[in-house]
């Protein structure tokens, strides 16, 4: 692919997304759109760069399927001091058995998986929550709650994954139990 036909897709796509605009379209659906436009630039920028059809195929798809799964932030609001607490209590639960579950790991010379350094952890819901779970981000090596936000997700994502979190990657824990 040359850097004029390149370019061409791309000025089409932008173009396209701001005639028809993403306000309207369920989370679901902004996540279809995004994941497909991120997978077509992501299998276009590496043709162009010198990969094959098929390398490019893949990178565009995996780059649409990263892009297309994440976590759908229904709402963002200040949490209440018990929501704080409670956050605080599970995150702290959840990272000892994380540590306890590598340390047992590490002496079994099992591989172990990078440990991450914000979880995402479920806390109590309250009068301003929307979504089906609402969570908190802690950080490992501070073990403080980060921040003050608790995150109304439509669903939960299943646990062990890493989800974006406005400018946070975290692993979702669940109640940390």
């Amino acid at each position: 692919m040359n850097t004029k036909t390149l370019k061409t897709s791309c000025c089409i796509v932008t173009a396209a997304l701001f005639v028809s605009g993403c306000e309207n379209l369920s989370p679901e659906g902004n996540a279809a759109v995004a994941g497909t436009v991120s997978g077509i630039g992501a299998g276009a920028l590496a043709r162009g760069l010198g990969a094959n059809t098929g390398e490019s195929a893949a990178i565009g798809l995996a780059t649409g399927a990263v892009v297309a799964a994440t976590v759908y932030i229904i709402a963002k609001h200040q949490a209440t001091e018990r929501q704080r607490r409670i956050a605080q209590e599970r995150a702290r639960v959840a990272a000892a058995r994380i540590e306890a579950q590598r340390k047992r790991a590490e002496a079994s010379h099992v591989s172990v998986k990078k440990k991450s350094r914000y979880i995402a952890v479920d806390t109590v819901k309250d009068e301003k929550s929307t979504g089906a779970k609402s969570v908190m981000i802690f950080d490992t090596q501070s073990q403080e709650i980060v921040g003050n936000n608790v995150y109304d997700l439509k669903a939960a994502p299943p646990k062990g994954s890493v989800a974006k979190f406005s400018t946070y990657s975290a692993e979702y824990v669940g109640s940390g139990s």
